[in-house]
């Protein structure tokens, strides 16, 4: 319940929403807190009153049978950039929300939304107005934003990302992106990069797990010819790579001590020195840092320098395992498995039983998971609904074979889980397949599709299973090890190692 706080200032607020009762709820809320309210359900009437002077506050939905409200925001902040505005949609997206923020809205609140947080965002609103800030509007089109930007979900944790996101877009503030392996760190990072004020510049991502130690100070920072053993030439280093663009620093916690050291230089005086080299290089650059470690623990552990922690962890982003946001679960698995046919795999969907039976399952890897079983699913099964019980196989499959990311030993021997019965597999597959065609022959070309349908989910699950180490993967699979390396960069197969995300693919 939302009561009108001592002293708090009475104004007059604007409500537009196409819903009646939104506008009824809405009305009854912002009166109980002793506000005037004027509430309407199109876009043109809303202009009119923002011409004629009316209102202190705004809250308004986007879309209207009349118009999108985001469209005229920019003239309303022009004609009145003294009055707040607070948008709500129940298109839940990143993108809606950096459009509110761009085109100049105070606040964004996803539907449904609490009355209390919208009694708060008032109370900010009237208390700050965006001619106070000094903040310039600008004015972005639409056709700017990405909407296949892979940031999907509609539950609450994932709405408060995106408006963390919206507010921090316009900023070089340092990030710092906690979360589990799997979870969309680098997305996060890559989104703050596309959609803020860096986004001409380079974005220079760097996986402090993939290089060994000896190594991540001349990755970082360049070196100089002769600098060490194999040093023939001079090479930039990523803090020169990403000048005027956004550095991300993924997986910091594994960055040893003294490169923490050199790290913490950098961000103190905007300059450091490659490898070898004796005149200091300056760099203009936006620090985006990630990490599935607890670096409180590490700091305590004199692990990870707390100077550091603290510079880099300026706003701290936390992003949820998908057990906290199971809702979004349906929302993914249809986005992945549309993905997965426009690479040319087959199309399929679930059942609501076997769509129910993903939500019941605890995803220890994460979104990351989710997606690799879209893929199985797309070409190692025929029917073009899944059912509960492919699902109920694979996930019990999954369950048996998922591999420590601590012990890559694990493996063994280059031997497949299940490799005596593949062939059976596939035969029973293609067989479903004729069969399917009653008689008639398949379209021409079957031997190239064959090949390419299996190759791909062939070498990432190969990969996946020997923890991102090429090298068993490829005595696994019975091929060179630079023929492997070649696939994975002709079919731009992310290689994961140890559970984190390699650099460039290499070992």
């Amino acid at each position: 319940m939302i009561n009108a706080s001592q002293g708090e200032r009475h104004a007059t607020i604007l409500v537009a929403d196409d819903d009646r009762s939104i506008r009824t709820v809405l009305h009854q809320a912002m009166a109980r807190l002793g506000h005037q309210v004027q509430v309407t359900g199109n876009v043109t009437t809303l202009w009119n009153w923002v011409e004629q002077g009316d209102g202190d506050l705004l809250i308004t939905d986007v879309m209207f049978p009349d118009g999108d409200a985001l469209d005229i925001l920019p003239r309303i902040r022009k004609s009145r950039p003294d009055m707040p505005v607070i948008v709500m949609s129940a298109r839940n997206t990143l993108q809606t929300a950096v459009r509110a923020t761009e085109r100049g809205a105070f606040d964004y609140l996803p539907k449904p939304f609490d009355l209390n947080e919208v009694a708060r965002a008032v109370r900010r609103g009237l208390a700050t107005t965006a001619s106070k800030n000094g903040e310039a509007i600008v004015q972005n089109d639409e056709s700017e934003f990405d909407e296949g930007l892979p940031l999907i979900g509609r539950a609450p944790a994932m709405q408060e990302i995106y408006r963390t996101l919206a507010r921090l877009m316009s900023t070089d503030l340092t990030v710092m992106i906690v979360g589990e392996s799997g979870t969309g760190k680098e997305l996060v990072a890559r989104a703050l990069h596309e959609y803020g004020k860096r986004r001409a510049g380079p974005f220079v991502p760097i996986n402090m797990a993939a290089i060994p130690r000896e190594l991540i100070e001349s990755e970082l920072f360049g070196h100089e010819k002769g600098a060490f053993t194999g040093a023939v030439a001079r090479k930039e280093g990523r803090f020169e790579q990403a000048d005027g663009g956004t550095l991300f620093l993924d997986e910091v916690g594994d960055m040893p001590l003294d490169a923490q050291t050199r790290l913490l230089r950098v961000l103190q005086e905007g300059e450091f020195i490659s490898v070898g080299g004796i005149k200091p290089l300056h760099t203009n650059v936006r620090i985006i840092a990630a990490t599935h470690r607890n670096l409180r623990q590490m700091v305590a552990q004199g692990l990870f320098r707390e100077d550091l922690y603290f510079r880099l962890n300026v706003v701290p982003i936390r992003l949820p395992p998908l057990r906290e946001r199971k809702d979004d679960i349906a929302l993914l698995m249809r986005h992945f498995l549309v993905r997965a046919m426009n690479e040319e795999l087959p199309g399929k969907s679930l059942s609501p039983a076997a769509m129910q039976r993903l939500k019941m399952y605890d995803w220890p890897g994460n979104v990351r998971e989710l997606e690799n079983l879209a893929r199985r699913l797309s070409v190692l099964h025929y029917e073009e609904i899944i059912e509960l019980d492919a699902i109920e196989k694979e996930l019990a499959e999954s369950t048996s074979s998922q591999f420590s990311a601590e012990s890559e030993d694990a493996v063994g021997s280059a031997k497949a889980p299940g490799d005596d019965n593949l062939g059976l597999a596939v035969e029973r597959q293609l067989s479903e397949y004729f069969a399917a065609h009653e008689g008639a022959l398949p379209p021409e070309g079957l031997y190239g599709r064959v090949l390419r349908e299996i190759e791909r989910p062939l070498l990432t699950v190969s990969l996946v299973a020997t923890g991102g180490n090429q090298l068993k993967a490829a005595k696994m699979l019975g091929i060179n090890r630079n023929t492997l390396r070649k696939k994975i960069r002709d079919l731009n197969i992310q290689v994961i190692r140890s559970g984190r995300q390699d650099i460039d693919g290499t070992e």
